[in-house]
Parts: C-alpha cells; structure tokens; sequence
C-alpha cells in the first residue's frame, strides 16, 4: 500500500473510532470507552496466517459491502462471547449465555457492527469526497479463518486489494470487548487517498 494512503487511512480509523465510541454511548444505556486500539495496513495472507496462529474459537463477524464510486468490502468481527457484556453496556441487560447463537446475539452484533462500519465508511466518504452506501449487514458465525476467507472469496470485481485492521477493545460497565472492522481497499480507493 502507498504510504500516503496507509497514513491517511491510519487517520480515518483514528477520526471513526471518535465518532464510534461517541455515538455508541449516546444510544446505549452504558457509557463505552476506548481501553485500546491498534491499525494495521497488510495484505490478506497476512492476516490469515496471523489469525491462524491463534487459540481456535467462534466469532461472529458482520459483512457489508460498500457501494459507490470506489466500492469495498467490510466485515466487523467479534468474539461470540462478549454478546453477554455488549447486550449489557448496549440495552441495559445481559443475555443470559445461549447454548446456541440465536437471533438475538445476531441482531445485537449486526446493530454493532452497523454502528462501527458506518462511522468508518464516513469518515472515507468525507476524506474521499464521494458518497458511500453501506449496504445491510450480514452476520454470520464461525472460526476466525472462515470469516476471513469469506470475506476474501466475496470479492465481485478482480483486482489488487490491500487490508486495513482496526483492532479496537471496548470498555463498558467494567468490562472489556475486542472488536476487529476489516477492510478490503481497492486500488481506486488507495489512489483517491493519496491523491487527496
């Protein structure tokens, strides 16, 4: 990735969690917080090989594909077993643990993800200067890799693409959540930021 692009791309992730944390704590009953961030530009094998080497566990990961003049992909990814602490800091009372993923968890982590996605996809659209269209989001379950590979095969149009990592963990009613938005950044984009 150009380095105009991953510094202007590292500022839009800094811009969005702002607006992120901000607007979750005006629609939650929990105040949220920032306990921790990290952004990473790198190719997709890298996250794969990096997420590979992690313990094996279920996560839920949110899709949405992005329309407008430079169209991406997304995915909101997150641990199945924050449901608990999200549903508490978001509606004000915790899901007891499910045995199964139900609808509930998946309403609760596709509202989430929505609310994470978009402030990310307008902080793009501002520093592009072009409108961007979350489409609705998906969610899905399963081992980290799956979703990554998902994400990956959903691809429509051929081209080079680079990934942004937005690691973010939450903090709300004394816990804390790890959340990671992906991104997939197509060549079109990257050159509209660094011209920019």
């Amino acid at each position: 990735m150009q380095e105009k692009a991953a510094k202007a791309l590292r500022e839009i992730a800094a811009e969005s969690l702002e607006k992120c944390v901000s607007r979750l704590s005006r629609v939650s009953s929990g105040r949220w917080s920032v306990a921790g961030s990290a952004v990473a530009c790198r190719s997709m094998t890298e996250a794969v090989k990096e997420h590979s080497g992690r313990a094996a566990g279920e996560s839920a990961g949110v899709y949405f594909d992005i329309a407008g003049d430079y169209p991406f992909s997304s995915m909101v990814m997150f641990k199945t077993e924050d449901a608990e602490v999200f549903s508490k800091g978001f509606l004000g009372t915790s899901f007891t643990r499910f045995q199964n993923f139900g609808q509930a968890q998946e309403l609760l982590f596709s509202e989430l993800g929505n609310i994470i996605l978009n402030s990310f996809a307008a902080a793009v659209s501002k520093a592009a200067g072009r409108p961007l269209i979350p489409s609705v989001p998906k969610c899905v379950r399963g081992e980290t890799q799956f979703l990554l590979e998902a994400l990956w095969s959903s691809m429509g149009a051929p081209g080079r693409r680079n990934m942004l990592t937005v690691t973010l963990d939450l903090s709300c009613c004394g816990s804390v959540t790890h959340t990671e938005l992906i991104v997939l950044i197509p060549e079109a984009l990257e050159a509209a930021l660094s011209a920019a």
